[in-house]
Order: structure tokens, then sequence, then C-alpha cells
């Protein structure tokens, strides 16, 4: 299969990678996202399509200084009734976030994006439900306190391959999607290159 570089610098999405078998280099995009973040909320982008642009941006920029390579960029938010929820900067945010969510249904919107030469050449998004279950501020807390901030900034406010799991009465989606990268659909473009 075809070598990616992987324009983040998301432990989570280089492991996903790597388990199956897609060979990649690190190469981070350094993007503000907040700014780009802020300019499409102003101009009133969908959570979806905040995700997709972050994405391209992100493939593209790392694209441009490695012309022949295919570049693997990507972008996870949440989207609670049209409201796009990022990752938090610290565990006070961490915690509202989970109040926010406490309750309701929400989507978790991943987006990849593929280019080569400065440009995109593939793309795809992939949406997961999930119902978070009632909890008090307490067990909020609690859930937290079990969290390690390397683990809490990496992969957002719940960690679905472990505790996270209980937060939720119901999941509808692919996990790798959840944890940031449809990697089978990156896996189907891959293999038809060839």
């Amino acid at each position: 299969m075809v070598d990616l570089i992987l324009a983040s610098k998301s432990k989570v999405r280089k492991e996903i990678l790597d388990k199956h078998n897609i060979s990649s280099t690190v190469k981070p995009s350094n993007i503000d996202e907040d700014v780009i973040k802020k300019t499409l909320l102003r101009i009133k982008a969908s959570p979806e399509i905040i995700s997709k642009n972050l994405a391209e941006l992100k493939a593209n920029k790392v694209s441009q200084n490695n012309n022949s390579d295919l570049v693997l960029g990507a972008d996870s938010v949440i989207d609670l009734e049209g409201e796009l929820i990022s990752k938090p900067e610290d565990r006070q945010e961490a915690l509202k976030i989970l109040k926010k969510l406490n309750g309701k249904m929400h989507h978790l919107i991943s987006s990849v994006c593929i280019s080569k030469n400065g440009s995109m050449i593939w793309n795809h998004t992939d949406k997961a439900i999930l119902q978070m279950k009632n909890f008090s501020d307490v067990d909020l807390k609690k859930y937290l306190s079990k969290i390690s901030d390397e683990n809490l900034y990496a992969y957002n406010v719940y960690q679905i391959e472990s505790e996270g799991r209980n937060l939720f009465s119901k999941i509808e989606g692919d996990k790798d999607t959840i944890m940031g990268l449809p990697v089978k659909k990156i896996k189907e473009y891959l293999e038809n290159l060839n």
C-alpha cells in the first residue's frame, strides 16, 4: 500500500493508521484552527463544513511542501443541535462540554482529505450518533478525574475505547470515526490506487 504523510500530531490517528497497516510519516500542519473556525462560524458554516474545511486545509498546507506525496488531513468536531463543540482547552472547559452533552444526543463528525501537489484529490466525511446518559455534576467530575491530561486533550472529552463508553446509552457509528479517523474509507481509497 502507498505511504502517507499524516498532517496531524494526533497520536490517536497515527495509532489507527498503524493498526490498519497503513504506513505513515507525521508532519503536522500547525494551522491555527481557532482562527479558521471563528471565520467559518461568522459566515454560519455548519459543523460538517467546518470539519471538511479544516481537514482539507491541513492536507493542502503540508502537501504544498511535499509535492508528489499523498498527504492525509483529518478533523473531528461535535455537532450538538447545530452548535460546534471543539476539544477542550482545560479541565474546566471539559466539564462544561460534558454538562452540555449530558442527557442529549449529538453527532460526532470526522472528515478526512487526501491531497497531492497542494490540492485535494479525495475526501470523505463520516458521522456517528451518540446519546449521552444523564449524570450528576459529581459523576461527571469523577469521570474526568480518571482521565490523564494527555488523554483528555488527545481524545476529546470522552474516551470511547475505555471509560467513556459508559457515558452513553446509545452509539451508532464506526469506532474509528468516533476516535477521529474513518480509516475503512481511507483503506478503500488507497487500495483502489494500486
